[in-house]
């Protein structure tokens, strides 16, 4: 059984050129010309048409604000009310991320917390709405791979090597202002040039370079290849709740953040306790993940899920007008 779709999936080469994108999505045209083989004059061209028609974006990954938690929701709802949940949680700057189940029934999100106990969205405004029939809410423990880690399986790890920029060691740091100005300035395209962002930001030409390199090798600016999956021929779109024991957790954890299926691994609180994200070519690849991938793992429990309708994505919002995930498109 396999899982058909209308969407014209790219052909192999310019998967390779999504593909070197996340490796850099600030990368030149030549650096990837050379390592993959292709001329500059078709990288610039398909690039060009990829960006121009939206199938792909690059923006700068989304930071977690300080002090923020992350909380995994799962919301049942009334059939009936399910747009109308939908769209106030698409409204929330709050809820990065939405997913509607194929059933219709389900809504799997993200919300950022603060750093105190209380949550009034999931301890008083979900359950006090009469569309909801259930929250459970957890808390991200433990980050294992998360979408910006996420790399489609189509090249070579040495060309993958030579087109990651090699980064300096030790931590970050904290972007001082002139450095969050430039990362304000690339949230929407990450590929903007130096002389472009020169005229946003009033800063030097030089400036900018100078702070770009510096940012890219201190890993402070990472980028982010938005591009719907089924464009890369991944069909099924899966969130996998697991059950693992506690010393099991971070070796299983560890596992599935190398499959190359899986674009968020999470460690979270509750009873399923590892949240697997996957985009699958069609149902036998799930099939297989679920009977043979995890197999031999000590895990105790699977709660896979079909996502219907991605919402809310980072650089993407299925309905900008405002969500309609209806059953009937689920």
């Amino acid at each position: 059984m396999t899982t058909k779709t209308a969407i014209d999936v790219l052909d192999e080469r310019d998967k390779r050129l999504v593909a070197a994108l996340q490796c850099d999505g600030r990368l030149p045209v030549e650096r990837a010309a050379t390592v993959l083989g292709i001329s500059p004059r078709t990288v610039r061209r398909r690039w060009s048409a990829l960006f121009a028609d939206g199938t792909v974006s690059v923006v700068v990954a989304p930071r977690l604000p300080d002090g923020a938690r992350v909380m995994l929701l799962r919301i049942r709802v009334l059939r009936g009310r399910l747009d109308a949940v939908t769209a106030a949680l698409a409204a929330r700057d709050d809820i990065p991320l939405i997913d509607v189940s194929a059933g219709g029934d389900e809504i799997s999100a993200i919300a950022l917390t603060g750093p105190g106990p209380r949550n009034r969205l999931v301890l008083e405004q979900l359950p006090a709405t009469s569309a909801v029939t259930s929250v459970t809410a957890q808390t991200v423990l433990h980050v294992f791979r998360e979408a910006a880690d996420w790399r489609l399986d189509v090249l070579t790890a040495r060309e993958r090597a030579a087109l990651t920029p090699r980064g300096r060691a030790g931590s970050p740091g904290v972007p001082d202002e002139t450095d969050q100005l430039l990362l304000a300035a690339l949230a929407d395209d990450a590929r903007a040039s130096a002389a472009s962002l020169a005229a946003r930001t009033g800063l030097p030409d030089s400036t900018v370079r100078r702070r770009l390199t510096a940012l890219t090798a201190h890993g402070a600016l990472r980028t982010l290849v938005v591009v719907d999956p089924r464009r890369l021929g991944l069909a099924v779109d899966a969130n996998v709740w697991l059950q693992v024991p506690p010393d099991h957790l971070d070796n299983v954890g560890r596992r599935l953040a190398r499959h190359p299926a899986v674009h968020g691994a999470l460690a979270t609180t509750g009873q399923a306790n590892l949240h697997a994200a996957l985009w699958l070519p069609d149902l036998e690849s799930l099939y297989r993940f679920t009977t043979e991938d995890l197999s031999g793992l000590g895990i105790q429990s699977a709660d896979t899920v079909l996502v219907g309708t991605p919402v809310k994505r980072p650089g993407h919002l299925a309905y900008p007008n405002g969500p309609r995930p209806s059953s009937s498109r689920a």
